[in-house]
């Protein structure tokens, strides 16, 4: 028993360590840069316009390379979309449905429940297009480092001239907040990158934090439900005990102890 507790509380000190030290992008010595997300904490929640705004980043930027595999059209109600807005989103792009008597691929709309469509037919076309590199689906990307949104926002506002001396292999790109300090895409987000048509500032910093919310949307949609359901749990625990507390009171309340 004694060495279980030392145990835990050696596991518990090192977590205390960990939460009070400063996080740095995995592989490299850059501090990461964090950010006031508006989900974090026991009551945090999607900002619905931020999550529209980066929806608009993604399809204007991002999508010309990264797919979203596991979105289908009809997930961005939960952003905010009408369900006219849906189909109406879905519907500009195209599909291929079968093919016709005469073996010609049949083309339709897209409608609500096809999943997000990516930019390339296949991921040998997404490397014949990209130099043999196949660009990584951004379905899951918030989650796939640790700190994983402040890491992104890190990422995309990190690029920089290489330092005297440093050589960047053709192709590549200086960012040192990514392993390695090369990195194969370019920067993609400069101030005004986009306009939004709600006015909402357009500088490389917001438009990066508009596009990382959204992928921590795409990699975890249930959030809210899941704090939610949560607190409830809690506040039935914490009721519970207290009848039971009460319960044991009225039980023992003639017992000499």
């Amino acid at each position: 028993m004694q060495k279980l507790l030392i145990a835990a509380v050696v596991a518990l000190g090192w977590s205390v360590v960990a939460l009070l030290s400063p996080a740095y992008a995995a592989g490299t010595d850059t501090k990461l840069v964090t950010q006031p997300w508006s989900w974090q904490g026991v009551f945090g929640h999607y900002d619905r316009a931020q999550l529209r705004r980066g929806l608009q980043v993604y399809q204007e930027v991002c999508a010309t390379c990264h797919s979203l595999k596991l979105i289908r059209y009809r997930n961005l109600a939960e952003i905010g979309l009408t369900e006219d807005e849906v189909k109406d989103y879905a519907a500009a792009f195209e599909y291929q449905d079968g093919f016709d008597d005469s073996g010609e691929p049949k083309i339709r709309p897209g409608v609500p429940a096809d999943p997000i469509k990516g930019p390339y037919a296949n991921d040998q076309a997404a490397r014949a297009a990209n130099g043999g590199a196949l660009p990584p689906d951004l379905s899951l990307m918030a989650k796939a480092r640790p700190h994983g949104p402040d890491y992104l926002f890190t990422l995309l506002t990190s690029y920089e001239e290489p330092p005297k001396g440093t050589e960047v292999m053709a192709g590549m790109y200086y960012n040192p907040a990514f392993p390695g300090h090369q990195i194969g895409m370019p920067q993609m987000i400069y101030d005004e990158t986009v306009t939004y048509p709600d006015g909402s500032p357009n500088t490389a910093a917001a438009i990066s934090r508009d596009i990382v919310a959204f992928l921590n949307w795409s990699a975890e949609p249930e959030l809210e439900a899941r704090k939610s359901l949560g607190v409830k749990v809690m506040i039935f625990l914490l009721v519970m005990t207290a009848l039971f507390y009460a319960l044991k009171r009225q039980i023992w309340k003639d017992v000499e102890h």
